[in-house]
């Protein structure tokens, strides 16, 4: 009797070989797991150099308006204080001594102005010899009433005390000058004006008016 028959007759299989997995199965995936806690610290840390790239940005720029500011300003200033010290000189006469005050008003001007005053330079004197005109100029206040492009116009305020052959124990008025300032020429005067005029002040006894 065969196997076969073997195993017809007694109902029983006969056990078979174990089958062994192919040789190039590929291996189970692997899952990498990362604690929350780790993402949200590197969240924050991204969150933070973004931050802080930002505010050095705006740091920068509000440096650099600051900067801006602040050469404004001192732009200002100087203009201010150029136009002061043409004033105060403008206004410090001596009949005995035209030339000196003729100088003083040439003083730090542009070409163009200090030729005017060139011109006028006799008729100013015609004036005053006669008048025996002294005065000196306290400074009062400056202001840039406006700015284009470097050039300013100033006003500046002063308390002048004059003596004359009308007035000869003296009075003081207070006048004001338009004194523009060209910073790209040198912080030179280009232009003066006066909204009063002292000497017109003094026959007026004080008064600023024309």
């Amino acid at each position: 009797m065969t196997a076969s028959d073997e195993t017809t007759a007694t109902g029983e299989e006969t056990p078979q070989p174990a089958r062994t997995a192919p040789a190039n199965r590929p291996a189970a995936r692997r899952s990498v797991q990362v604690p929350v806690s780790t993402l949200v610290v590197a969240a924050a840390g991204v969150l933070m150099l973004a931050a802080t790239i930002t505010f050095g940005v705006l740091w920068g720029l509000a440096r650099g308006d600051v900067a801006d500011r602040d050469a404004a300003a001192a732009d200002q200033r100087q203009a201010e204080r150029a136009a002061t010290d043409y004033a105060v000189g403008a206004s410090t006469i001596d009949y005995q001594d035209i030339n000196s005050w003729v100088g003083k008003l040439k003083a730090n001007t542009s070409t163009e102005l200090a030729a005017k005053f060139d011109t006028t330079a006799p008729k100013l004197r015609d004036l005053l010899t006669p008048l025996r005109w002294t005065s000196s100029a306290t400074p009062v206040a400056a202001k840039v009433m406006s700015d284009e492009n470097g050039v300013y116009v100033v006003n500046v305020f002063l308390n002048v005390t004059s003596t004359s052959a009308q007035t000869p124990d003296g009075g003081m008025t207070t006048v004001t000058y338009k004194v523009t300032v060209n910073k790209g020429e040198g912080w030179k005067i280009t232009d003066v004006g006066s909204d009063s005029n002292p000497i017109d002040a003094s026959k007026n006894h004080g008064s600023t008016t024309k």
